[in-house]
């Protein structure tokens, strides 16, 4: 199977294990969306990145990198959501990396 479609279920299925909490809180959903398209979008760019570590810590640091700018935008309408959201980016982050290596190589 090519590894393009892989790449897009890997960040789809993180997508949906992240917006799930989310929906399931009521929050707005343009943030549910924009969490969806972010992991789709991790999950296409993760895998290809060919950097000299680990896969697991190689997904980690993408997400958490990448999650900077919603954080800066969630800060000030709620502080309290940083913590879950750099916990969640580096579980999913790593999960992303460990997929992307054992299902695309």
């Amino acid at each position: 199977m090519n590894a393009l479609p892989i790449a897009l279920c890997i960040g789809v299925i993180a997508g949906i294990v992240d917006v799930v909490p989310m929906a399931i809180q009521k929050l707005d959903k343009f943030a549910c969306v924009s969490a969806f398209v972010h992991w789709v979008v991790l999950g296409l760019i993760i895998p290809y990145v060919n950097w000299d570590i680990q896969p697991w810590l190689k997904g980690l640091v993408i997400a958490e990198l990448s999650a900077i700018p919603m954080m800066i935008l969630v800060y000030p309408q709620d502080s309290k959501a940083l913590i879950p959201m750099a916990i969640f980016s580096a579980i999913l982050g790593a999960g992303v990396g460990l997929a992307g290596a054992r299902f695309i190589g």
